[in-house]
């Protein structure tokens, strides 16, 4: 394991000048600054805009050499509950779910992070450095599956998945197919269908369309007026509380590597490709690993009717159901959401690990 930081380095170091340039292909890591102190924010700016006392940013090394980032986050006293990885959901970094990790440490569980293959700060697949893709789902499963027979022997157990969106995809379908084999799985938000006014197949097949007239690593949809700036109405998908939407644009001002855009017609070609794979006849229901899943109806980007349907074809499953005082990222919503969630989990955990 390579360590990046035990706090960030200011740019140009040799070790930040290592991460870019042999490990992050087709990022705009040259672009890096020095982190400003972090202004006072509603909550706990500390846990939000700063990267916590004692946490450890290094990359680990997947299968065929390519370096994905993370983040341990170690109880600060005594011996670790157990282990939580946390997986974000497409586009997203680990800086955005701070707050979320430093509070399972706070709860004596060692926390780890990480960014996704070709996202975040782990690089670019695709052919700019703003534009989502990857090749297949099914290298991401891989990367997942390896990073997973690593930390299990590091981590002390039990061990937690906790997935977001695409992340919660890929944990369900890395657990149906045996890649991994957690101890409890929590899914938040997760991408089992897309939302849209179309049939998934006629959207599948549209996007199969695309990607056969011309790159497939092109973007699928356009990102905002201003180039490289998301586009007014992402906020209102994402998440009611300001402050907390804000912390996302000050990482992305202070990390400029960390920037991304659309997702590409392959991304989404392959994406329709697993979803569908994961909605086959007799997947789901073989999947036996205790799931708690948090959704919400008035999710815009990804389905709800694919989620409880998802549910209710999984044999040990815990659904929580928000409303619309809830968008896609519940664990960055205001206080009286999050907190709900948070309490939910803590809940599912004791009941299945401690049989509380």
């Amino acid at each position: 394991m390579q360590v990046i930081a035990q706090h960030w380095k200011a740019p140009n170091s040799p070790l930040d000048r290592g991460a870019s340039d042999q490990c992050l292909p087709n990022g705009n890591q040259t672009r890096s600054r020095v982190i400003s102190h972090p202004r006072k924010v509603a909550g706990n700016p500390d846990r939000r805009r700063a990267i916590p006392a004692g946490a450890i940013e290094s990359l680990w090394t997947a299968p065929g050499g390519h370096r994905i980032r993370r983040i341990d986050l170690k109880p600060l006293s005594g011996g670790a509950r157990g282990g939580i990885l946390f997986l974000p959901g497409r586009g997203d970094f680990y800086e955005k779910y701070l707050e979320t990790l430093a509070d399972w440490r706070d709860r004596g569980w060692l926390a780890t992070g990480i960014d996704w293959r070709g996202q975040g700060g782990s690089g670019r697949l695709g052919a700019d450095a703003v534009t989502g893709h990857v090749g297949d789902f099914h290298d991401w499963v891989g990367d997942l599956a390896a990073f997973w027979a690593d930390w299990t022997r590091e981590a002390p157990g039990p061990h937690v998945i906790v997935g977001h969106s695409m992340g919660g995809h890929l944990a369900l379908r890395a657990a149906t197919e045996g890649k991994v084999s957690p101890d409890a799985m929590i899914l938040v938000a997760p991408m089992l269908g897309f939302r849209g006014k179309m049939p998934p197949a006629l959207m599948h097949t549209v996007a199969r369309a695309m990607t056969r007239v011309g790159d497939p690593r092109r973007p699928a949809w356009k990102w905002s007026e201003k180039p490289g700036e998301p586009p007014a109405s992402r906020k209102h998908m994402l998440t009611h509380d300001d402050d907390r939407y804000e912390d996302e644009l000050w990482w992305r001002s202070q990390r400029p590597e960390l920037v991304m855009g659309p997702g590409s017609w392959g991304w989404v070609e392959r994406g329709f490709a697993s979803m569908r794979a994961l909605a086959a006849p007799g997947v789901l229901e073989a999947m036996t690993v205790s799931t708690l899943i948090l959704a919400a109806t008035n999710d815009q980007l990804v389905s709800w009717p694919a989620i409880a349907a998802a549910a209710a074809r999984l044999p040990n499953v815990e659904l929580v159901r928000f409303g619309p005082e809830s968008h896609h990222e519940i664990l960055r919503e205001t206080d009286a959401v999050r907190d709900r969630a948070m309490d939910a989990i803590d809940a599912f955990l004791a009941q299945v690990l401690d049989g509380a």
